[in-house]
């Protein structure tokens, strides 16, 4: 393949020798459609905001919301300054308030102050977004608690004999909201929806994906920290995406269903968790450097970021909040506006060649989505020749997005090498940047694992114990209790034997000695607990030391640390 000349580097491509083509599941349209959004903006408001509180307890009177400068352009303002694609909007929380004209309840915007009870919020955001070139999405809670439906029901009524009454209201309600105000592209029941609504979803929610319930589409991440797993495979089984309440934790790499993973997390949380407004939570809001961190963990995993506003009680995002996207917006594109280098191809290889030393610490990949996740295992190298190449990253799943942060390196070559892929790798876009430092120095979200180590098909022996060392410092910098754990990522389907590693030896090193006491093994898992009970101040490294063989049966792995939290 000829050379490409990009931003004054040559950049070239090399095909190798590829392997037979496997089944690669593909998204639905509305899936990478969806997915191609990478971030959307969330819209909690209601009642809970005028009390402060996270769900409506009916202690403030309605006949007092005024919302006296509610602006849906000022909305989509937001979210197209942060960089967002979609609004997907809360027509009705738990409290069961309703957004929009209904006859289905008295309790919503048309027995409020706000327009003499002719306001209708779901048609003005509608008509806002069409303005903003947004699509729109929208959140309908399938419980009541005046129906006796509380939190987590998924609709069903407490008194059984209330439950087809209810029914009835709800599928109008949802008939209401995607038959009335334009094509919605996502539909959120949070937590599970048990009411009956496929022959309306069919009807009226052709183009979007569906959150939880029996009928979804995609996935809840399983948290709201704002951090999608590393990896982040696209397939499960059938099985479990039919419970209604899949999370990434189900995933599999040899899956029969296709459904991607959404990230959906507060903005008021450095040091809480809201999300619906209240007075005095300006402190809680994230920082830049938060956000970013949300980005690279989110998005940069190959997941959505679900990221959410809080309009006061006047109906409009805060001054101090629009300020903070703002930054976020920018912080992006200035890292991202512009790389060194940008490549693709139908290849198992990628190259990047610079006409003079350059420092890189990050690259960005992305296959062809509707082709399917195909790469099952990469790795990131750098030249300084052009002969001698060095690994500067490890990394397992790709899909729509995948950014890799390092340490800051010169070189005058990087390539991207696919190891493993289920068929011929199809490389949308393979980008290199370098970042400011202190934007490569990851900060782990609560709770998020880190991949401190990986093996593929051949790395270990099946009949010789291979000495290896893991460098825990970086990451076991607090007090706490740390899980480290072998997964196995992707297998030879085709042979039955067991996969993976087997460990043994394994010993611990910290404060400056051996304290393998401090190491405990979880029966019949591969996971391992470590327990850090003492902060030192001095620099003694964190190590585990271990002998590894391979199982027979070929696969492919990481290794990851994570602190227990509850």
């Amino acid at each position: 393949m000829l050379g490409i000349l990009m931003c004054g580097l040559f950049s070239s491509a090399y095909a190798i020798p590829v392997e037979k083509s496997t089944n690669v599941l593909t998204p639905t349209s509305a899936q990478a459609d969806w997915q191609k959004k990478e971030c959307i903006m969330f819209i909690h408001f209601g009642p809970a905001t005028f009390q402060g509180r996270e769900y409506d307890n009916w202690s403030s009177d309605i006949r007092n919301m005024y919302m006296s400068k509610l602006d849906t352009d000022q909305w989509c303002e937001v979210a197209r300054s942060w960089g967002a694609k979609m609004i997907v909007f809360v027509a009705k929380h738990c409290g069961g308030f309703c957004w929009w004209q209904t006859e289905t309840s008295d309790y919503g915007v048309k027995n409020t102050p706000w327009k003499n009870g002719q306001g209708d919020v779901v048609r003005e955001l509608s008509a806002s977004c069409k303005k903003y070139g947004l699509d729109m999405g929208v959140y309908v809670y399938p419980g009541d608690e005046h129906w006796g439906a509380g939190i987590g029901s998924g609709g069903r009524t407490k008194d059984p004999s209330k439950q087809e009454a209810y029914n009835k209201i709800y599928r109008q309600q949802l008939r209401e909201l995607l038959s009335k105000y334009g094509t919605m592209k996502e539909v959120w029941f949070d937590g599970n929806c048990h009411i009956p609504v496929e022959d309306i979803l069919t009807k009226y929610a052709s183009e979007a994906v569906i959150f939880q319930g029996k009928h979804a589409t995609i996935r809840w991440v399983g948290n709201e920290d704002g951090y999608a797993p590393d990896p982040n495979w696209y397939t499960l089984n059938e099985s479990d995406m039919r419970s209604g309440g899949a999370t990434a934790v189900h995933s599999d790499v040899n899956g029969n269903v296709y459904a991607p993973v959404e990230v959906d997390v507060p903005f008021l949380k450095n040091g809480g968790h809201k999300w619906f407004w209240a007075p005095e939570t300006d402190s809680l809001m994230l920082s830049k450097k938060q956000l970013m961190e949300l980005y690279f963990n989110s998005v940069g995993r190959g997941a959505v970021l679900l990221l959410n506003a809080t309009p006061d009680t006047t109906g409009l995002i805060p001054a101090s909040h629009v300020q903070r996207y703002k930054e976020f917006g920018e912080t992006v594109q200035s890292y991202f506006g512009s790389p060194l280098a940008q490549q693709r191809g139908e290849v198992t290889q990628l190259v990047c060649q610079f006409p003079s030393l350059k420092k890189v610490n990050c690259v960005m990949l992305q296959e062809n989505l509707m082709k399917g996740q195909r790469i099952m295992s990469y790795q990131i190298e750098g030249s300084k020749d052009g002969k001698t190449w060095n690994v500067l990253y490890k990394g397992t799943s790709v899909g729509n997005k995948k950014i890799d942060r390092f340490q800051t390196v010169e070189v005058q070559a990087i390539r991207l090498v696919v190891n493993q892929f289920k068929a011929t790798p199809d490389i949308v876009n393979f980008s290199v940047y370098c970042l400011p430092e202190d934007a490569i120095q990851a900060v782990s979200a609560s709770h998020a694992a880190v991949t401190v180590g990986s093996w593929e098909y051949g790395t270990y022996s099946t009949d010789q114990w291979t000495e290896v060392t893991l460098d825990l410092t970086p990451y076991m910098n607090s007090i706490g209790q740390y899980e480290l754990m072998f997964k196995t990522t992707g297998y030879d389907y085709q042979d039955n034997r067991p996969s993976g590693l087997t460990v043994k030896d394994i010993r611990l090193e910290m404060y400056g000695g051996d304290m393998s006491p401090a190491l405990q093994k979880v029966e019949n898992q591969n996971k391992f607990i470590i327990t850090r009970s003492q902060q030192t101040l001095d620099d003694f490294p964190t190590k585990i030391r271990m002998k590894v063989k391979r199982n027979p049966c070929k696969s492919i792995g990481i290794i990851t640390l994570q602190k227990i939290t509850y």
